[in-house]
């Protein structure tokens, strides 16, 4: 008794290890959008992301939404006088694009495309 027992589990388990070779072969297309849906939970592209985050900038809770959209992909390059005392910077590599970003009010004061190191006083006010 317990050797069919101990059988059945290792065919269920064999099973299921080789169920998406079967599924690669007849439907490969199927595999690769599921994967491409995997990718993204928001289902945004990149740029709606940005200009979501354009469109809501200035905003209470911009950063927060700026953090879903791009986390772990935002590098700090520079800091500057600006929002409530001082802004950073973030380039996303990925995209070309960067935010200033004020913590105190949690806010995107600015975006532009490519790596802006120093964005105008007036942008970031």
């Amino acid at each position: 008794m317990k050797f069919t027992s101990l059988l059945t589990t290792v065919a269920l388990l064999g099973l299921v290890t080789v169920w998406d070779a079967p599924l690669k072969a007849i439907n490969p297309h199927l595999v690769q959008a599921s994967a491409q849906e995997m990718k993204d939970a928001t289902g945004l592209t990149a740029q709606q992301k940005i200009e979501l985050v354009t469109k809501n900038k200035g905003q209470f809770g911009g950063g927060d939404q700026l953090r879903r959209f791009f986390f772990g992909d935002l590098e700090p390059i520079s800091v500057q006088p600006g929002g409530a005392g001082m802004v950073v910077n973030l380039y996303n590599k990925a995209n070309d694009v960067t935010f200033s970003y004020c913590a105190t009010y949690d806010v995107v004061v600015a975006v532009k495309k490519g790596k802006v190191t120093q964005f105008p006083a007036s942008e970031v006010k």
